[in-house]
């Protein structure tokens, strides 16, 4: 190995150590991008439809954000108070009636012995610490919020930015691969928004129809996860359907085959036909993401996994595959 290869070496790995200290900044400025091209995405549309200039139109845009945020907790939160205290009157009751059937069942013996350690307020209490401290961690998101509304000020300098540390010969492919990034990042963000906000209509629908408990706190869970495919849907699936079951078995059977219906045509329907034009990534592929990203960063990397993805199919298609693997000789 000659000097030059090994300092080549050496570069990369202390490279690759300073990434992964860093990977908590890093976390939180592609969130502030994927925040950022949100805001971006209502910004074009006002800026269509009126002659506002974008810092006029950035803070319309979140002048009416916080407005209708504000008008939807006047309608939602006290009867979110409400359903969150009941449901930590019926967790316990909830927890006793599955260990019952669990325990009803001789085969089913061991599993309930493993239910019933595992939901006891000793095994809780370290997942009520890691809440709190999660609650408590707010300067991550509000620092985020932030560099959202900076990059959003402003997209063409930060995109001049990164153009100029591009060498010269491929600054042109870059400006062309930034602008198929945001757009393959807003087209995601705005067909995901739009499959949540009908998921959760729906759901609450539903819920209400056949007179499910805490039916408001359960679609908006179903609604937020949706955000969070494969996982998030089945995990958000459980809540109603288990609130149901202190109920009665048919009701608990009912909210099941909706849960079960709606999901299905969330995923093979819905999201699909929102996302077509825009970006179509494979289960596999963002299963696989939402894995490693959670194992490495825990809740925030599940949540910016599909983001992510999104963004790096675009560079492997553009970069890897195009410039790389079909010259390949």
């Amino acid at each position: 190995m000659t000097a030059g290869t090994f300092l080549i070496a050496l570069t990369l790995v202390v490279l690759v150590l300073l990434l992964w200290h860093l990977r908590w900044v890093l976390l939180v400025l592609f969130g502030a991008v994927v925040v950022a091209v949100a805001l971006d995405v209502l910004i074009v549309q006002v800026q269509k439809r009126t002659p506002l200039e974008r810092p006029q139109a950035l803070a319309a845009v979140l002048g009416i954000s916080l407005l209708a945020g504000g008008l939807l907790g006047q309608l939602l939160v006290p009867e979110l108070i409400s359903q969150f205290q009941q449901l930590g009157r019926d967790l316990p009751q909830l927890v006793s009636k599955v260990s019952d059937l669990l325990s009803s069942e001789p085969r089913l013996a061991q599993l309930n012995d493993a239910f019933g350690e595992g939901l006891n307020l000793k095994g809780l209490q370290p997942l009520l610490g890691f809440a709190g401290g999660a609650a408590n961690s707010l300067i991550q998101p509000f620092l985020m919020v932030l560099l959202a509304i900076l990059l959003a000020l402003d997209p063409s300098a930060h995109r001049r930015m990164v153009v100029a540390m591009t060498p010269r010969p491929a600054r042109e492919r870059m400006e062309h691969l930034l602008d198929e990034c945001r757009q393959a990042l807003g087209g995601w963000l705005s067909g995901m928004t739009l499959s949540a906000t009908t998921v959760f209509l729906l759901t609450w629908g539903g819920l209400l129809l056949l007179k499910a408990p805490l039916a408001l706190l359960s679609a908006l869970i179903c609604g937020l996860l949706t955000f969070v495919p494969t996982i998030g849907p089945t995990a958000a699936t459980l809540l109603p359907t288990g609130l149901a079951l202190l109920h009665s078995p048919q009701l608990m059977l009912s909210v099941l085959v909706f849960r079960l219906v709606l999901q299905n045509l969330e995923a093979f329907l819905l999201t699909p036909l929102l996302l077509r034009k825009t970006v179509n990534l494979l289960p596999t592929v963002a299963l696989t993401a939402q894995l490693s990203l959670g194992a490495l960063l825990g809740l925030p990397g599940v949540l910016l996994a599909l983001p992510l993805v999104v963004v790096l199919q675009v560079l492997m298609q553009r970069v890897v595959v195009q410039q790389i693997m079909d010259r390949w000789a």
